[in-house]
């Protein structure tokens, strides 16, 4: 049974979700939250294994409760959902780097919550190469960070092949599309895509991103 914690400062929304969920046989709404102190709380207590998270609430905002969940050895199973009301939030790039696990719309299909909330429980990467893409897209639209904010030391341990395979994830593409261009077996890239979240210690594919930029592995808007 995966465990959710709805936080959402709107009850009405609240309560569509729990609604939405009642009916899924391996889903269980264990908790709520109108603010993010709260949701940090509820998660713990509830043992949640998924918080749907609001970004914009009063006082703990969900970005600042995403870091706080990101940062708590006591909550590295909680894996968190974003919830926004344009894909194009502003601040979904900030939740990312604090630690969420993805995002979704709060207008999303039903099946679709349901599958993303499954594949967030089960560990893996929640953005489909079409989310990375728009998340490249957010990236592109920001400055481009100076030589000095770059952090090129975060990549040191990984080897040539993993930096091949991480500048083609950064690019939006999948395991399949990887090993395409890569000559690789769609295995092999995903165990490699494995190896360089353990050895960076991000919980996921988005996290990846975020951290290609950062080190200037990729510069987004570059040809190519």
């Amino acid at each position: 049974m995966i465990r959710v914690v709805l936080a959402d400062d709107q009850a009405l929304i609240r309560a569509g979700f729990r609604v939405l969920l009642s009916g899924i046989d391996d889903i269980e709404v264990v908790g709520e939250a109108s603010d993010g102190a709260q949701a940090v709380d509820v998660a713990r207590k509830a043992r949640a294994d998924v918080v749907l998270m609001d970004i914009r609430m009063p006082g703990v905002d969900g970005l600042e409760a995403t870091r706080r969940i990101g940062q708590d050895e006591d909550l590295a199973g909680v894996r968190v959902l974003i919830l926004t009301t344009y894909e194009a939030d502003e601040y979904v790039y900030q939740a990312l780097r604090n630690g969420a696990s993805g995002f979704l719309v709060k207008d999303t299909e039903p099946e679709d919550l349901v599958h993303a909330i499954r594949v967030v429980a089960a560990g893996d990467a929640l953005l489909s190469p079409g989310i990375t893409r728009r998340l490249i897209a957010d990236l592109v639209s920001r400055p481009r960070p100076s030589q000095a904010q770059l952090r090129p030391q975060v990549l040191a341990g990984l080897t040539g092949r993993e930096r091949e395979v991480l500048a083609q994830v950064a690019a939006g593409l999948s395991n399949d599309e990887i090993a395409a261009v890569l000559y690789l077996s769609p295995l092999t890239v995903k165990t490699h895509v494995s190896r360089m979240m353990t050895k960076l210690g991000v919980r996921d594919r988005a996290q990846l991103v975020v951290l290609a930029y950062e080190s200037g592995l990729v510069v987004p808007g570059a040809a190519g």
